[in-house]
């Protein structure tokens, strides 16, 4: 089975239901991209910005970025990039250029234009799909990445070597593209962190992907209605493979922007989250929020919290003993 079989399943069980939610704390142009205006926790301690898709939009727009990719002669086995920041539009790419048959190559926000034109060049990439946060480091390395025949952009102010991802997008039919994809075919291309020098690929197939998600969906048992706070970067396997279980589950993820502790915490009361993913030094600033007394727990219905992912690095034994303090049940 293919990892976009689930998509489509579960825009056919539950195409209504909510299945991303992009909450964002600062959003500078409030206009752009159908944002709305939502208290995170009652009486207005905190006001995010909210996007939401269902199932079936996600579908159909991973179904109209694999048209347009088609249609803009991507064809089985060649190579496009993502680079963009943790964003509603992120996953539905991802999965648009897997149905594309096409190979994605999801790359480090963090990397420097160095690193770019390394990535990019290595994995033979034909389309770079990016947003904002990047123009000033691609557009120096441009005239580097010869093998690069489209650049796709996700954002205002599009380059004018660009066309604009909104635009475009809109224009392709929401159908399933008819292309042969098997379970052995290349799917994706990860590379590693590169901390003993450049960073270094990675090839997953079809299966393996698919692999992950039952993994993820075996291990931590995810059921219909968890509730997955996502915060780590979409680009890390680590991220995007826990959120496979629940994608395997059709549970609602909310893809939170910013590691603000006080946003975390707000966040899965209002949304009644049942598993958070964090890094070390986020579960550390929650702590120290509760621990000064900043934020009182009392005043936040976290009961609904099952489980907390952390990893990325060795989880120190007294981050433990005080976590399950405070969060007995986690």
């Amino acid at each position: 089975m293919l990892l976009t079989e689930l998509l489509a399943r579960n825009a056919t069980n539950y195409g209504d239901e909510i299945s991303l939610i992009e909450l964002n704390p600062s959003v500078e142009d409030k206009t752009d991209l159908k944002w709305q205006e939502y208290e995170l926790v009652e009486g207005g301690r905190s006001v995010h910005f909210r996007r939401e898709l269902t199932w079936r939009e996600f579908d159909d727009t991973a179904n109209r970025v694999a048209n347009m990719l088609r249609a803009k002669g991507i064809r089985k086995g060649e190579k496009v990039a993502i680079l963009l920041m943790n964003c509603l539009e992120w996953l539905p790419i991802y999965f648009g250029i897997l149905r594309s048959g096409a190979t994605v190559v999801p790359l480090n926000f963090r990397y420097t234009s160095e690193e770019i034109e390394y990535c990019l060049n290595l994995a033979d990439v034909s389309v770079l799909i990016f947003g904002t946060e990047f123009t000033e480091r691609i557009s120096p390395i441009k005239q580097m990445l010869s093998k690069i025949e489209q650049y796709i952009f996700v954002g205002m102010d599009v380059p004018e070597y660009a066309f604009s991802y909104e635009k475009e997008n809109v224009k392709f039919p929401s159908d399933k593209p008819d292309v042969d994809i098997r379970e052995e075919d290349d799917a994706a291309i990860y590379y590693s962190s590169g901390t003993t020098g450049f960073p270094k690929a990675i090839l997953h197939t079809q299966s393996s992907l698919y692999s992950a998600a039952e993994t993820e969906y075996a291990h931590h048992q995810q059921k219909k209605d968890d509730v997955f706070i996502l915060i780590p970067p979409l680009y890390h396997t680590g991220a995007k493979m826990h959120w496979f279980g629940n994608l395997m589950s059709a549970g609602r993820t909310i893809i939170l922007k910013g590691a603000d502790p006080k946003w975390i915490l707000e966040t899965a009361a209002s949304e009644k989250a049942t598993i958070v993913w964090l890094l070390v030094p986020w579960a550390q600033d929650i702590l120290e929020v509760i621990e000064s007394g900043e934020i009182d727990l009392e005043h936040l219905d976290l009961h609904c919290w099952r489980l907390m992912h952390i990893g990325a690095q060795p989880v120190p034994p007294s981050l433990i003993h005080r976590w399950k303090t405070h969060f007995p049940h986690h």
